[in-house]
């Protein structure tokens, strides 16, 4: 792979990633929630989605879920009913939180890095997008194996530089919100989820 091919797919993948998904909303209501260095776990799962994503699209298994109307529409549908729980989750703890003083509760690292995972494992467009993407910028008369290793990587080093971009600057905004203000925060962060629920499921691969 040349450098000019590199860095023609390093500003492709710019662009794609100029507009917040999912799994960013996601990372923005949990540091606002958590705390940025909490929520890295988040930023973790979503990665390890992705990486396990390269992978099945590598292995061909875009072909089963473009070709299966049913396994496509159950992985899609799932994933925006676990976004909409987790919506309607913060919601009810901001109703429960105002006006109580104190700290604000943290998830478990665990369940931090569990929902970086299902949100970025339940949108099968992913697959379908790393198996469309790859070819444009690979040179079929050299060793794809490698090849793929560098857009993997470079991929998944962006999207985590774009997550810890969104975290840290969730996390400022966060600190200038005072305990009286959390309500507030919970709120904007279970609608910020429900509304990623939607994105997702307006969201086509035809």
């Amino acid at each position: 792979m040349t450098l000019e091919v590199w860095l023609g797919y390093v500003a492709t993948v710019l662009v794609l990633m100029s507009t917040p998904g999912p799994s960013q909303i996601l990372m923005l209501s949990n540091s606002m929630s958590n705390g940025f260095g909490r929520s890295i776990a988040t930023a973790a799962g979503d990665l390890t989605a992705n990486v396990l994503q390269m992978l099945a699209a590598g292995l061909g298994l875009a072909v089963l879920i473009t070709s299966s109307e049913t396994v496509f529409l159950a992985v899609k549908w799932g994933g925006v009913a676990y976004l909409v729980y987790m919506g309607v989750t913060k919601l009810r703890m901001a109703r429960a939180k105002v006006g109580i003083a104190g700290t604000r509760p943290s998830k478990s690292l665990k369940k931090l890095w569990l929902d970086g995972f299902v949100t970025s494992a339940t949108n099968p467009k992913a697959v379908i997008f790393f198996a469309s993407l790859f070819p444009l910028f690979i040179d079929a008369n050299q060793p794809v194996a490698p090849q793929l290793l560098i857009l993997g990587a470079t991929y998944v080093a962006m999207d985590g530089m774009f997550l810890a971009f969104y975290g840290k600057s969730a996390e400022w905004v966060a600190r200038k919100v005072s305990q009286s203000g959390y309500g507030l925060v919970e709120r904007i962060s279970g609608s910020a989820m429900i509304g990623a629920a939607v994105l997702l499921g307006l969201k086509d691969v035809r």
